[in-house]
């Protein structure tokens, strides 16, 4: 991982190639990424961020001919109407297949902007610009884009690769701190998932630098996040794996660790919970489940709650219960009929699928969840 203020390359390989730089003003990359080939380029902004987005603005009116689609903030703009409303202007703008769309904003607006140049078309190249933590580790790379129905979260969409991917760590600067700690559950997660060296990091160093957008432990931390996401997603782009044969690796289905929950919860409160908050929560809950069920040990089980809370996130729940959360659960996208799937861990760094879990284990970690609230 970098220890210079120079930015740092991480490359994702397979049959469409991108890079992701991480790194302190690292905005006049956008270009670069870009490349010559696009005439016209949408930028797609949150409308909180409209004056944040000036110097990416200013790059692209630069090289090319520029459409801004102003979106609306946070889950607001996952909608299949705000993505009708970015298609149109699109059309008005006579968008074509060599043309680009750059998305500057959170995991939302990353999602619905990835989402509308996936459609568009079948397919424009797309670069992200991350404002967020969470977006930085998660939405923005791997290539999965969509937008939300009343039946769940992200259960339309489309996966579509960007062309590029620039974690400016300036731009987490003015984020509330709230939204920085929600953004470590997707951090500490991939430490669970795969790299225990984020676990140390968290467990070991001052809160204040785990948190200091200026400082070298938060950018080693979203490197290694982004690291962990890169190895799985190569390995897996469309969530093909998911084997549920013991001790078999689950493919990209690992990265959504304490989602089954996670998701249940954020629909449960109409989406008004921050993502990384609900991941934290569903992971504590996971673990608890993999420990009655034999799978996990009791430490590393306690060890999940110990390292969330460290940084301030929540892990426990007592909102809707039970049977509206289950409910919830059997909409995840790695239910098979009427079969939950959860992924689980066997110990630190090795995920696997737990399929069918007992409903007294279930139930019982609910129990488990709702007392640490």
């Amino acid at each position: 991982m970098s220890t210079t203020d120079q930015p740092t390359v991480l490359h994702v390989g397979g049959s469409a190639p991108y890079d992701v730089v991480v790194g302190h003003g690292v905005a006049q990359r956008l270009v670069d990424l870009l490349g010559t080939r696009p005439t016209r380029v949408a930028l797609v902004v949150a409308e909180a961020l409209v004056e944040l987005a000036g110097p990416v603005r200013e790059a692209l009116a630069g090289a090319y001919r520029l459409t801004e689609v102003v979106v609306p903030d946070g889950e607001a703009a996952k909608t299949p109407a705000v993505a009708a409303r970015c298609w149109d202007a699109l059309g008005e703008a006579g968008f074509t297949r060599s043309d680009a769309v750059v998305t500057f904003g959170g995991g939302a607006t990353t999602d619905l902007g990835g989402f509308v140049a996936a459609s568009w078309l079948r397919g424009v190249p797309v670069v992200h610009v991350p404002t967020t933590l969470l977006a930085m580790v998660d939405a923005a790379v791997g290539g999965k884009t969509g937008v939300n129905t009343d039946a769940g979260k992200n259960l339309v969409g489309a996966f579509h690769e960007p062309a590029g991917v620039l974690c400016d760590l300036s731009l987490l600067a003015g984020l509330p701190r709230r939204d920085l700690v929600a953004g470590m559950g997707e951090v500490v997660k991939c430490g669970f998932i795969a790299d225990e060296r984020i676990l140390e990091l968290v467990e070991t160093q001052d809160v204040e630098a785990v948190l200091d957008t200026d400082g070298p432990v938060l950018r080693e931390l979203v490197e290694r996040a982004v690291a962990v996401k890169i190895d799985v997603v190569v390995g897996d782009l469309k969530e093909a794996g998911g084997s549920e044969l013991t001790g078999a690796h689950p493919g990209r289905e690992a990265l959504n660790y304490g989602h089954t929950m996670g998701h249940a919860i954020e629909r449960a409160e109409h989406y008004g919970m921050r993502h990384g908050d609900g991941v934290a929560i569903g992971c504590c809950y996971v673990a608890e489940v993999a420990r009655l069920a034999g799978v996990l040990d009791e430490a590393t089980a306690a060890r999940h709650r110990a390292a969330f809370a460290r940084v301030g996130l929540p892990t426990g729940y007592d909102g809707a219960d039970f049977e509206e959360l289950l409910a919830g659960m059997k909409l995840d996208k790695k239910t098979r009929g009427d079969q939950l799937r959860l992924v689980v861990l066997d110990a630190v760094g090795r995920p696997r699928i737990l399929a069918g879990p007992a409903e007294e284990h279930l139930r019982a970690a609910d129990a488990l969840m709702r007392a640490h609230a």
